[in-house]
């Protein structure tokens, strides 16, 4: 098998990893479908897939960087969260990597509750209600989030696709 194979295999592989990590947080997502894509285009000698189409791609991987923050910070920031309660939901989300596809869903919002409780407690203790409602806003910030960078993976792979094919 010759190089130009192998590296045009690991390009898949690393787009198809990529795009999985755009829903397991543990996973560097959109860069690491920007990352195969480049190796492609690279191995391809940047025939098929030109510096242009390389470029709007690198700035649509920077664009989902910030997808992440400002989705999760707007969804906590509406329902009032505490930096405990982001805090929790970081933490939350990467502990439930250790329960599974379910645990990534539910972890963000049980650190988000969690972290919004002992803030709460700090500061002589509003309601659960409270801290249920920053929990749900903080996690549907973070599926809001997951779901615009899904569909901008798919947008990156559409466009290389026709880049590579047209």
């Amino acid at each position: 098998m010759e190089f130009q194979t192998i590296y045009y295999v690991l390009a898949v592989v690393m787009m198809v990893v990529g795009i999985a990590g755009t829903v397991l947080p543990a996973l560097p997502g959109l860069p690491l479908v920007f990352a195969g894509m480049l190796l492609a285009a690279w191995a391809g000698g940047f025939e098929q897939v030109g510096g242009w189409t390389m470029a709007i791609l690198a700035v649509l991987t920077l664009f989902s960087l910030g997808i992440d923050f400002m989705a999760t910070a707007l969804g906590a920031k509406r329902v009032g969260a505490s930096r405990p309660a982001l805090v929790g939901a970081v933490l939350g989300t990467f502990a439930g990597l250790l329960f599974g596809f379910v645990g990534v869903f539910i972890g963000p919002f049980v650190g988000a509750l969690l972290g919004e409780l002992v803030w709460l407690r700090g500061m002589g203790g509003r309601e659960l209600g409270q801290a249920t409602k920053v929990g749900l806003g903080t996690w549907l910030g973070i599926v809001i989030g997951t779901v615009l960078k899904l569909g901008l993976a798919f947008v990156m792979v559409g466009l290389f696709a026709i880049a590579w094919f047209v």
